[in-house]
């Protein structure tokens, strides 16, 4: 048999085989879309949702964007700017309190700074359990037992962060670079001078990048659980938004976004900066 021939015949053997394979590709691919336009309009039928639902939404948001226009501050802007400096402030002292005490809680979940299994099993698993929990649950939490104003706001954000920044702390702890420590231990320093010296400078730019991050985060979420009664400019916001007040509504989601906008220019500067 030539070569030419040869080649014919492993090609027609090797064609079925990969006219198959495409087959069960095609067809997998169907049913995984078959199945997932299932499970849509199922939930869209649980739901409740329809082109009427839909329709009726569209023509009500018309109305209140038109509404909207123009925006004014309705003769109170020395109230709203001190609404937006205490959401600033709930959002700077919510995640500085999250950062101290999620720093003990980095170190005790760090392998390398605890090796005990047990006690790193046991600080792991109260995170995960507490990192589910939304700030707005906090939120509502806190308001029911502190009552009204910015002191649950602040509470609400450090309690949602402490487990997210600890864990955070924790592995960045587990990837610094062990051979500045050993350099360090063969020169004869202290087990507090290698830490000092030896971890701290890697872990410092970490550690702040991450809490100006969560800071940018929690600016946003300070606007959010004042709209349960937190303090801050939410607080201000649901106000309006009761009352159909929907200019003034525009006039401070404007400055909202103005600031939030600038706090992401800064904290991405500074970020940027520490890396």
């Amino acid at each position: 048999m030539s070569a030419e021939a040869a080649l014919i015949a492993r090609a027609e053997a090797i064609l079925p085989g990969a006219v198959i394979i495409r087959l069960e590709r095609r067809i997998k691919t169907a049913l995984a879309v078959a199945a997932f336009l299932i499970v849509f309009v199922a939930c869209c039928y649980d739901l409740g949702l329809s082109w009427d639902v839909l329709g009726g939404g569209l023509v009500k948001m018309g109305t209140i964007l038109g509404a909207m226009w123009p925006p004014t501050s309705g003769g109170e802007l020395p109230r709203l700017l001190l609404a937006l400096v205490q959401t600033l402030a709930i959002a700077v002292l919510g995640t500085l309190l999250a950062a101290l005490v999620a720093i003990p809680l980095g170190l005790a979940a760090a392998r390398n700074i605890v090796p005990n299994p047990a006690i790193h099993f046991a600080i792991r698993r109260f995170m995960d359990l507490f990192r589910g929990i939304p700030v707005l649950v906090w939120a509502l939490i806190l308001v029911a037992a502190v009552g009204l104003g910015p002191i649950p706001g602040i509470l609400a954000i450090a309690f949602s962060d402490i487990p997210r920044l600890g864990k955070l702390f924790a592995e960045a702890l587990e990837n610094v670079d062990a051979r500045q420590q050993d350099s360090l231990r063969a020169t004869g320093s202290s087990t507090s001078g290698v830490f000092r010296f030896g971890v701290v400078p890697q872990l410092l730019p970490v550690w702040l990048s991450q809490c100006l991050y969560y800071l940018e985060q929690n600016f946003r979420a300070a606007a959010v659980v004042g709209v349960v009664g937190a303090g801050g400019i939410g607080f201000e916001l649901e106000e309006r938004i009761r009352i159909f007040a929907f200019d003034e509504v525009a006039f401070i989601t404007l400055m909202y976004i103005i600031v939030v906008g600038i706090v992401d220019f800064g904290s991405e500067r500074l970020r940027a900066h520490l890396t």
